[in-house]
């Protein structure tokens, strides 16, 4: 029996999406996509606006894994911070790289624009500091965008502003970036999909890949066929499964969960986010909230590093949502999901080659609403052979976590629980 999308608020209030059969036999193609998320169904869609002939295979459905199950936040910039990049990168790139950020935002506009895609897409972003620590670096990091990086749509604003923004009493100050956003990503990837398939590019669902080659011929392989191609795009992330163990070393695949509170009314929604921003807090474990069109609160925090899901995760979410917001004490929680995302140790998205045929991108690190569209396009363009801003990502270091395939989960456990507990000295 053909698998569906986890029971969440997304698919509950997805748009109507068709099943797609599985492959069945040998086709061919010029390039063939290895994930149905943002980032494959960029790929897909990019190439074939070029002319080319793709295919994309899909584990199970458009949108599956954390393309439609995300928290749906529109960021600027990376995970990383951006004296980070320009210290490994030198400061002309980290501006390109900045500038190239920008443009994976535009591009969910475009997509949006251009092929009516129906995912709620609203602006306004806001970075919350609940310490004196995390509200000191609010102000360097504005002035940092605008003089490195000519960056003016963010804004410091103080305690009281930030009251009228969000009706929270634990939150001292903010930076308000307009031109950050949200939206319903799982509607946005089943949009990205039809759109791709209006252009020529045949999806297959419910087909896993089992084995691949990564030769001058590639191919990759699925239960009931496979595809002959010029050239593959690995897309897979955090569920790469073990199709290229190479890669798995690169990062780690990383538990997240979010809530979802019954409506609140427009009444309600006013009382907790009168502005319908997406909020974000600057804890290393971030606590993230936003209101969904039908205005409930969607609240996630936390992750789970051993990939093991929390007990108890409604109400451990839901106490830490009510305390933020003491209002929500008595507004219900209908929907609690779940997945992984891929993290990288640099928190950078990780973009390079298996082979002059075989190009991949993976550990987007929780940025990857926005950085997923743009890598699609830098590997599309790498593969219709223009290869420079491809070459930029690849200047950015990607080690491999340390313990193997065994203990590398583990030490990261241990690594996070120190950082925490330094956080909460």
């Amino acid at each position: 029996m053909a698998e569906e999308h986890v029971r969440s608020y997304y698919a509950a209030s997805a748009n109507p999406a068709r099943a797609r059969a599985p492959l069945q036999g040998e086709i061919s193609c010029d390039v063939c996509v290895i994930g149905a998320g943002f980032t494959g169904l960029t790929i897909a869609l990019e190439l074939a606006e070029k002319g080319f002939d793709v295919v994309v295979l899909e584990s199970v459905r458009a949108g599956w894994g954390a393309s439609g199950r995300n928290g749906g936040q529109i960021c600027s910039g990376y995970s990383a911070d951006m004296d980070r990049i320009a210290g490994w990168v030198g400061a002309v790139d980290a501006r390109r790289l900045w500038s190239i950020a920008e443009e994976g935002k535009a591009i969910i506009e475009d997509r949006v624009a251009r092929h009516g895609i129906a995912c709620d897409l609203t602006s306004g972003y806001l970075y919350a500091a609940d310490s004196p620590k995390h509200e000191a670096w609010l102000e360097p990091m504005v002035r940092d965008w605008a003089e490195n990086y000519g960056y003016e749509r963010a804004r410091l604003i103080g305690r009281g502003e930030l009251r009228d923004l969000v009706r929270s009493d634990r939150f001292l100050g903010g930076v308000l970036d307009e031109g950050g956003g949200h939206l319903h990503p799982l509607n946005y990837a089943l949009g990205l999909a039809d759109a791709a398939e209006a252009a020529g590019v045949r999806i297959f669902e419910n087909s896993p890949v089992t084995e691949i080659d990564t030769g001058a011929a590639p191919w990759a392989r699925t239960a009931e066929g496979a595809v002959r191609a010029k050239f593959l795009a690995i897309a897979a992330n955090a569920y790469l499964g073990g199709v290229a163990p190479e890669l798995r070393r690169h990062i780690m695949p990383v538990g997240t969960y979010i809530v979802a509170t019954e409506p609140l009314g427009e009444e309600g929604a006013a009382e907790v986010l009168p502005t319908n921003l997406a909020v974000a807090d600057l804890n290393f474990v971030i606590s993230y909230f936003r209101l969904s069109a039908d205005r409930r609160m969607l609240f996630g925090t936390g992750v789970s590093y051993s990939t093991v899901p929390p007990l108890n995760t409604a109400e451990r979410y839901r106490r830490k949502m009510v305390s933020l917001f003491p209002q929500l004490a008595d507004a219900r929680i209908e929907y609690i999901w779940g997945g992984f995302v891929g993290i990288s140790r640099e928190r950078t998205p990780h973009l390079g080659r298996l082979s002059p045929t075989v190009y991949f991108a993976q550990g987007f690190s929780g940025h990857g609403v926005a950085l997923t569209g743009i890598a699609g396009r830098v590997i599309a363009e790498a593969i219709a052979g223009q290869a420079e801003r491809f070459d930029l990502f690849a200047k950015l270091p990607h080690t491999a976590f340390p313990g193997g395939r065994l203990l590398r989960t583990p030490l990261l456990v241990l690594a996070m629980t120190w950082i925490r507990l330094r956080e909460l000295i």
